[in-house]
């Protein structure tokens, strides 16, 4: 694979001039060999850039202006998506390359991919972070689901025992009411006829002292 970066050497513009020259100082530093293709001077090169540049990454005019990289005939980016990949630390994924051990961008990667599949790049479990086993076999979910399941139909027959025990109780509160209330009702009746024994004893008494007077 083959970086190329498309150039133009003689270029008027002081902005065109300083993104070239961060583009290219930037890959010297990673040490990332490419091949510098001059447009200016090579009607060739400017064709073939203006053609493989897709045209949703083309300004309005549809002219791309450099510096424009390329990874064989693959697009990589202009200067502002190489700038950003640079921020991140992708470059070398913005290129298509493999980063280099010990790189930061080669370190995300590793993260990265250990916290999607909890594994080294190499394919060995990492032990710093840990899986449980239920989630390494697949079971975890099945497990929980039949745990929610059970203690939802315990609280299911636990309603329905409060509902029942609920019921239960006005009909308890009625009885005893009942008997309460028949008690007093006996009482009443007892003192009543309590209370008429005696009238009827006293017109008793009446009556014998009338007649003893009347003899």
């Amino acid at each position: 694979m083959v970086i190329k970066v498309y150039l133009a050497t003689s270029s008027g513009s002081t902005a065109i001039k300083k993104k070239q020259q961060d583009v290219v100082g930037f890959l010297e530093a990673l040490h990332v060999d490419y091949t510098p293709l001059d447009i200016a001077c090579n009607e060739q090169n400017r064709m073939w850039m203006r053609q493989n540049v897709p045209e949703e990454k083309k300004p309005t005019n549809g002219i791309p202006l450099p510096p424009q990289i390329f990874n064989d005939a693959g697009y990589c980016g202009d200067y502002e998506t190489f700038f950003d990949a640079k921020e991140d630390n992708s470059v070398y994924a913005f290129l298509g390359l493999p980063p280099p051990p010990g790189s930061k961008e080669a370190e995300q990667t590793d993260k990265t991919h250990i916290v999607e599949n909890g594994t080294h790049a190499d394919g060995a479990p990492d032990d710093s972070i840990e899986v449980p086993v239920e989630e390494r076999n697949g079971t975890t979910h099945g497990e929980e689901e039949q745990a929610e399941d059970g203690e939802a139909e315990e609280e299911e027959e636990a309603a329905e025992g409060d509902e029942d025990e609920a019921a239960e109780e006005p009909e308890e509160q009625t009885e005893e009411v009942t008997e309460d209330t028949q008690a007093a009702a006996d009482d009443e009746e007892g003192q009543e006829e309590e209370e008429l024994r005696s009238e009827d004893e006293e017109e008793a008494e009446e009556e014998a002292v009338e007649e003893e007077e009347a003899e």
